[in-house]
């Protein structure tokens, strides 16, 4: 099963896009998959506002992992993990138009009438998993 799959599978069964990106990577840099599950919870579905896809917050959480600074004074760690989070941010918003929830959607699923369109027309299962792998493929392919 490729790690594309394993994200499919995981996202349809249940995962918000957030966790999906995060879990994938997590382990990889000493984060149990229980503990990434629950950091990434809440960014699912742009933060619950359409707002910044939760694939996206999930792959910057997995920058933040490779990248981020653990002491205040590691300032070049802080500036390379910045300076990280900028390309995916490029390359994502290049390749999918934008970083947003409701723009890449084109409905505003944090509202009860743009969620329940978003679910009659099956986007949380063709487009949410299209950003999902979109968002794994541009961390495979810079080294993560």
């Amino acid at each position: 099963m490729t790690s594309y799959e394993k994200a499919e599978e995981l996202f349809k069964g249940g995962l918000n896009c957030s966790q999906t990106v995060f879990v994938m990577f997590a382990p990889k840099y000493g984060l149990s998959k229980e503990m990434a599950l629950k950091v990434a919870c809440g960014f699912g579905g742009g933060m619950r506002d359409a707002q910044v896809c939760g694939a996206v917050t999930g792959a910057l959480m997995v920058i933040g992992l490779k990248y981020g600074n653990d002491n205040i004074e590691d300032l070049e760690a802080k500036a390379r993990c910045y300076q990280k989070t900028k390309e995916f941010i490029k390359i994502f918003r290049e390749t999918q138009g934008s970083i947003v929830c409701k723009d890449l959607l084109g409905v505003d699923i944090s509202t009860e009438d743009g969620y329940q369109e978003a679910n009659d027309k099956n986007m949380f299962q063709t487009t949410c998993v299209d950003m999902v792998v979109r968002a794994i493929e541009i961390l495979e392919q810079e080294g993560y």
